[in-house]
């Protein structure tokens, strides 16, 4: 699997993880942090992880 390949689908998974995370713990109470906030993270990385196999996978054309 190409670097570009896996950029790609590892955003595309942390994404969705953190999609799911800012959706339905909204109401889940832990210690240290808020989960709907981790996911909102994990979306932001995961949007850099796509954006990254994107252009990786745009440059290898040329």
């Amino acid at each position: 699997m190409s670097k570009a390949r896996g950029n790609l689908v590892e955003g595309a998974v942390t994404f969705v993880t953190g999609l799911g995370l800012w959706l339905f713990t909204g109401d889940v109470q832990v210690p240290v942090v808020t989960l709907t906030k981790v996911g909102i993270v994990m979306m932001c990385v995961g949007g850099v992880l796509v954006a990254s196999g994107l252009w990786r996978a745009e440059r290898g054309r040329n």
